[in-house]
């Protein structure tokens, strides 16, 4: 009895032994096979929209973003997106923020502008005000002698420099701002200027050329 215990341990030990040098074995094995290079491909960058002038037979000279300066102050458009006043766009927008379905101006408006601005004071003065003001401040056209109108976002009517959409700003000397601003036009799109009218200067560029 005591052999056949003694045969069962020694076989036990050897089979243990065998096991642990064909692990190490085994390793070695693995860690001599050559190794697959694993590629990760990047994705291509989604180029961001940032008009859609085409869609309304406008063909640009230069690319967005644009910049205007004059005397410490710049305004660069960054974004301009043209809707029909009755697209999903304009509805959500409106739901958003408040806008009116008119201005003193426009009051059968065809399509909404939305645009993405920074304003930026270098001068030596705080300025401030409206959006009406910006819009004296930065005319932009599509069409000789028809204006675009500013809209009045109701829902931020008591925020100042909002980012979201805004009407009432004050900015201190160095100060900038990034935000939103909406419009109304009604008429026919022939081209597209920008202008800023500040201290002795007037400075436009054409962005879609007549």
């Amino acid at each position: 009895m005591k052999k056949t215990i003694l045969k069962v341990s020694a076989a036990a030990l050897l089979l243990s032994q065998v096991l642990l040098v064909g692990g190490v074995e085994g390793k070695a094995v693995d860690a001599a096979l050559p190794r697959v290079a694993t590629t990760v491909t990047a994705k291509p960058a989604v180029p961001v929209m940032t008009d859609n002038l085409f869609k309304y037979g406008l063909k640009k000279a230069m690319n967005l973003p644009v910049t205007l300066s004059s005397e410490g102050l710049s305004f660069t458009l960054h974004k301009i997106m043209i809707y029909d006043i009755q697209s999903t766009e304009v509805k959500k927008l409106k739901n958003l923020y408040g806008f009116q379905n008119g201005t003193s101006i426009i009051q059968d408006p065809k399509y909404m502008i939305w645009t993405k601005v920074t304003i930026q004071n270098n001068t030596t003065k705080t300025i401030h005000g409206s959006g009406n003001d910006i819009w004296i401040l930065l005319p932009f056209y599509f069409q000789d002698g028809k204006n675009v109108s500013p809209v009045w976002p109701r829902k931020l009517a008591e925020k100042t420099n909002s980012s979201e959409a805004l009407w009432t700003y004050t900015l201190k000397p160095g100060q900038k701002i990034t935000s939103y601003l909406a419009y109304y036009y009604k008429d026919s799109f022939d081209y597209f200027s920008i202008s800023l009218m500040y201290g002795k200067n007037y400075v436009e560029k054409y962005v879609v050329p007549k």
